[in-house]
């Protein structure tokens, strides 16, 4: 049974919150929180990591929001962005699936099997996730464990 590694992104990943006045970006369809949040962990490690765990039959993918209140125009400047930055981050890993999806969505129809991981800052999510769930500590080190 194939088993598939989903991150979310804004505060897993990628620091949104951490970029000077984000909601307010927000607020006005401003995608450019999520153009320039920098990364939240190592991403050479994340991407040597994932190429390893993949050539031993890990699947990889991304389920992440889009912004709260939104249009669908601000929808594809986010998703656009969300993936440019997946590039520009984390270039060699090829992703399996990249889920941008609508606020609130619930994370857990992505899974596969009971014994998909998820990687979400969001304890609700993680707590409706019906595999493996784990918040940003330790991401890292919770992969190299795998085997």
């Amino acid at each position: 049974m194939t088993r598939t590694i989903f991150f979310d992104m804004d505060g897993t990943i990628a620091d949104l919150y951490g970029v000077e006045n984000w909601l307010k970006y927000l607020f006005v369809s401003d995608s450019l929180p999520y153009e320039i949040a920098k990364p939240l962990i190592r991403l050479s490690a994340l991407a040597r990591i994932l190429h390893r765990l993949q050539d031993e039959g890990y699947r990889v993918g991304i389920i992440s929001w889009l912004s709260k209140n939104s249009t669908p125009e601000y929808d594809e400047k986010v998703t656009e962005a969300k993936k440019n930055w997946l590039k520009t981050h984390l270039p060699s890993v090829k992703f399996d699936e990249i889920n941008i999806v609508p606020y609130g969505t619930a994370k857990e129809k992505f899974a596969k099997t009971e014994k998909d991981i998820l990687f979400d800052d969001e304890e609700k999510n993680r707590q409706n996730w019906t595999g493996e769930a784990f918040g940003v500590e330790n991401i890292l080190e919770i992969l190299k464990g795998l085997n």
